[in-house]
């Protein structure tokens, strides 16, 4: 089976530091690739990967000045369909655009929804649902009304992330600094608490950071790393008390809490979006209502045990578990259409 992967290029795949969609999709590529499926993986140039790369954008128009990012999706979205009948499925981890691409060809598609930016682009999906399998990252994040052919959460690789039995006494955020991801809710609720706060993540609104986040960042009560990535990642990761994740939005997924408890971390993250679908409460982390609640939390993490979450993500969230049910979805797809086949012979 011959698999074009399409991957995102708005960072290069995988990240340097931020970009998420690109990060799954080069987990999964490389797994595909150890496991001897033949991928080619439609990215920018600058990406590394074991499987054959096919390119025509140089590097992520979010990391060069001067690249026009609508001239660059579509001439990389060119590039992988004019190229459509050399494959067997393409998985498009790109998002709606490549939707509109997807009755020009003959070749199945499978599409990765890393979540809605908008209910504006609702539509699209719902025009092609009947062309393209629609995979969701999470049960929170379908739907209504929308026809999927699986649910299938993220995959990390868990050796990857060194299990720290101990942790240490700071807490972590660990996110975009954007009103969504709670970056200053996590501020309030470690003075609350009395507790030092480590923070990680790119700025992505510049107005947030100035108003919620810059002026408490002290280096003593608030600490600030940047974006971090490599042995800087596992270290913040595994060198925390507890991650707080008070999320102020529907999160369809959350890599850095399944990526904290792999290390053996407690996640303490308000109940919504898929958050109770990652997190057991009392045994993973504490999954909270209201803001008291998630100062409360802090005050009895030490219930947590480190090595019940580091268990939780090797059965839950491996990378193994994450192939897997995306090779069952091509395998349905391949069966599909060899039966479409034998049904309609020349």
């Amino acid at each position: 089976m011959k698999i074009a992967m399409l991957a995102p290029i708005s960072w290069r795949t995988p990240p340097r530091h931020y970009g998420p969609w690109e990060y799954v999709t080069s987990l999964l590529t490389e797994a595909l690739v150890a496991r001897g499926v033949d991928v080619t993986l439609f990215a920018t140039a600058d990406s590394i990967t074991a499987a054959r790369l096919d390119a025509v954008v140089p590097t992520g128009y979010s990391e060069a000045e001067g690249l026009d990012a609508k001239v660059m999706e579509i001439l990389h979205l060119a590039n992988i369909f004019e190229k459509a009948g050399d494959f067997d499925i393409i998985h498009n981890q790109a998002d709606f655009m490549p939707l509109a691409f997807s009755r020009l060809i003959d070749t199945p598609m499978v599409t990765t929804i890393h979540g809605f930016s908008s209910s504006r682009i609702l539509p699209v999906f719902k025009r092609y649902e009947d062309r393209v399998d629609y995979v969701a990252i999470s049960h929170a994040d379908r739907r209504p009304g929308l026809r999927y052919a699986a649910t299938i959460h993220h995959g990390i690789p868990i050796e990857d992330f060194p299990f720290d039995p101990e942790g240490g006494e700071d807490l972590l955020f660990f996110g975009r600094m954007h009103p969504d991801k709670g970056a200053g809710a996590a501020i309030r609720a470690a003075k609350a608490a009395g507790r030092r706060l480590v923070m990680a993540g790119i700025v992505q609104d510049q107005g947030y950071w100035e108003r919620e986040v810059a002026p408490f960042v002290d280096g003593d009560a608030v600490a600030y790393l940047g974006a971090v990535g490599g042995e800087s990642r596992m270290r913040a990761l595994g060198r925390a008390r507890a991650l707080l994740h008070l999320i102020d939005f529907d999160e369809p997924f959350g890599l850095s809490v399944i990526e904290a408890m792999a290390c053996g971390t407690p996640v303490i993250a308000y109940r919504r979006g898929s958050m109770p679908e990652l997190i057991e409460n009392g045994v993973t982390g504490f999954l909270v209502d209201s803001f008291d609640e998630a100062v409360a939390a802090i005050g009895r993490v030490e219930q947590i045990n480190r090595a019940a979450c580091r268990a939780a993500a090797e059965k839950r969230f491996s990378i193994d578990t994450m192939v897997n049910s995306y090779l069952e979805v091509y395998r349905q797809i391949h069966r599909r259409g060899s039966a479409s086949v034998c049904d309609n012979p020349p």
